[in-house]
This record gives structure tokens, sequence and C-alpha cells, in this order.
């Protein structure tokens, strides 16, 4: 019903917002990932938004990204995952991470996000599969090469590498590299 707000940033209270579209207030539960890209309180914002109508309660969920929001859309689809865990693993995940580790089926980085058990991560690799990460980039762009190695970057400090080292891995690379292509040669680099 509501699929996007465009108006002044209130309120910013983790991970909930208040936004102000022409003298309506509206309070929007955010991800992580979306909270920490927003302009400061007073600043123009806009955001996607899913809007969950339940018996006890209408909740605006908010995303900076087309990609966020689809993927908390595959996320609440999942039998036994509600907004709340969607907006757990978003935060403790970025689209990229996830999508990767659907790909690879990888648990143990689901399991990291805080709320998420090992049969729950099992369930969300399982059911996820095919469904998440077909449409990122590659390849391409300036930008998507940028991303790429900005995500390569988060996801070897996500598996306990420092920033250095992860900032001298990503030096070695070669241009264009895809994001999962990237984080096995870095890895191959690191273990070296």
């Amino acid at each position: 019903m509501i699929g996007k707000l465009t108006g002044t940033l209130l309120e910013k209270n983790p991970p909930q917002i208040l936004i102000d579209c022409q003298g309506v207030g509206y309070e929007v539960d955010v991800p992580m990932s979306t909270f920490y890209h927003l302009p400061a309180a007073g600043e123009r914002v806009s955001l996607l938004t899913h809007f969950v109508v339940r018996e006890d309660a209408q909740i605006l969920y908010g995303f900076g990204s087309t990609a966020e929001r689809e993927a908390f859309r595959q996320l609440i689809r999942i039998s036994g995952v509600g907004p709340r865990t969607a907006l757990s693993v978003l935060s403790g995940l970025s689209v990229a991470e996830l999508a990767q580790a659907v790909t690879a089926q990888e648990t143990g980085r689901i399991v990291k996000v805080p709320g998420i058990g090992k049969k729950t991560a099992e369930r969300l690799l399982l059911e996820l599969k095919g469904k998440l990460g077909a449409d990122l980039p590659l390849t391409g762009s300036a930008a998507a090469v940028g991303d790429a190695a900005s995500d390569i970057q988060q996801a070897l400090m996500a598996l306990g590498y420092s920033e250095k080292d992860a900032a001298a891995a990503l030096k070695a690379l070669p241009a264009g590299v895809g994001v999962s292509e990237g984080i096995k040669l870095a890895l191959k680099s690191l273990a070296k």
C-alpha cells in the first residue's frame, strides 16, 4: 500500500526513524545497513517501504535500496521468519553478503546474526537458494566495481581479518573482479 516515503527526517532512534511527509509523521523501522546511511535529522530523506498489517499493529519498514527491500520480502516469505527476524538479518549482513552466504550455503555466516539459530539459518539458505543474488552485478560499471570492492572488504572483515589486511588483499585483486570471485582470490592471498 505505501511503497515509498519522501520527507524530512525528524528522529533517529535505532532501529526506528520518524519521517515528516507533508505534516504527517511516519514511524519507520529500518535495518542498520539503511540506518547508517541516513542523513542528519532535519535533512530530506527518501526510503522504499514495505507495509505490514497485523491484527495488533500496522508497521512500516524502510529500505535505502530496492535490493534491500526485495531481500526483506524474500526473507519474510520463509516459514518462521517474521519482519523482525528479517530486519535482524539485514542489519547483520548486507544484501551482497547474504547472497554470497546463500550461494556458498554458509550456515556459519547466518548464525552470527543475533536471534538466528542453526535450524533457522539452514532453512533460510535452503529457501533463498536461487531466489537471492541472481541479479547482483558481478562485473560491470565503475560503481558496480566500487561496490564489489566494498563488499569484498566487508566480507573479509566479517571473517575476522583486520581492515588493514583486507585493504591489502583488495589491492592485489584484478580490476573488475566480481564479489564472490574476489573473496576467493583475497582469501587465497591472505592464506599465504
